[in-house]
């Protein structure tokens, strides 16, 4: 089972119906904390600011939760503002303190470009389970929309590049947190494609365990 993450922020029953076509069995969507929990994958979108998206996390008590689900090994993924709240910090509309999961910082981009980065973009691919069955030779186009961009501390953990006045990290993956910028949900047959690859992600992980 797949939980999408209900706090009030996002496009919620749009990633609902991509995770279903993309092949996943029951997705629900939900604020409730001990369903969190019991899922096999989580997944927190969002849309608009971080600090708005923090308030609604912290007011409905789902800090703990996500947390106790990633320590559990489970695969968690951010989309969007779910991305940037992996992050320590965000530089948006003053200094906020995101979920710390990974660190580094979310940042506004240069002046030099405008903003919001609305449309499709190009991927360059790092090495990521994400990626299973895209070929990293060829330039695989998303959806972007978005006025801040992530910078992680360690580039290891970044999955892939993009660029839009600069390049930068679009997607990310660390241990089973993984996180992408763009919208998987509106990106058409690859961003479906990203999604089978995070389910499969669950059954995998299942049969390691059946094997144990």
């Amino acid at each position: 089972m797949i939980t999408i993450i209900d706090y009030g922020v996002g496009n919620l029953r749009s990633v609902q119906k991509a995770f279903e076509k993309a092949g996943a069995g029951r997705v629900s969507i939900s604020h409730d904390r001990e369903e969190i929990r019991a899922a096999d994958q989580v997944v927190l979108p969002g849309v608009g600011a971080i600090r708005a998206a923090m308030d609604r996390l912290h007011a409905q008590d789902l800090i703990d939760p996500i947390k106790e689900v990633i320590a559990s090994g489970k695969p968690f993924f951010g989309i969007c503002v779910g991305f940037q709240l992996l992050f320590e910090k965000s530089f948006e509309f003053g200094e906020v303190e995101g979920l710390g999961l990974i660190p580094g910082s979310v940042r506004k981009f240069p002046d030099t470009v405008k903003v919001p980065q609305i449309g499709w973009n190009s991927l360059n691919l790092r090495p990521s389970p994400l990626w299973q069955g895209l070929d990293p030779n060829v330039m695989h186009d998303v959806y972007f929309c978005h006025s801040f961009y992530a910078k992680p501390d360690d580039p290891s953990v970044i999955a892939a590049t993009t660029e839009y006045g600069i390049e930068y990290c679009c997607a990310v993956q660390k241990g089973n947190i993984y996180g992408v910028q763009f919208h998987p949900e509106k990106s058409q047959t690859i961003g479906l494609k990203i999604l089978e690859n995070f389910i499969q992600m669950s059954r995998k992980t299942g049969e390691r365990e059946s094997a144990l």
